[in-house]
């Protein structure tokens, strides 16, 4: 079993936050998750009744594509050998 991105996304706030703070960076990992879903779903359901099914499906491939792109575009930082 594959686990999905959330849940690796959440593992990565749970190890890298202060143990005292890692309740509400969860939190806020939740909320902030929460709110980018919403915020899909809603563009998605207007482009659906506004511009058609296959409209929505191309918009999708469209944002996936800016967003390869914008990792691929990326500086990448160096990474220096040993002292």
């Amino acid at each position: 079993m594959v686990p999905d991105s959330a849940s690796l996304l959440a593992t990565v706030v749970a190890v890298t936050a202060p143990a005292d703070l890692r309740g509400t960076a969860l939190d806020f990992f939740n909320l902030v998750s929460g709110v980018a879903m919403l915020a899909a779903s809603v563009v998605a359901g207007l482009l659906w009744d506004l511009m058609g099914a296959a409209f929505t499906f191309d918009a999708g491939a469209a944002f996936s594509a800016l967003a390869l792109a914008g990792m691929l575009l990326r500086p990448r930082p160096s990474v220096s050998g040993p002292a």
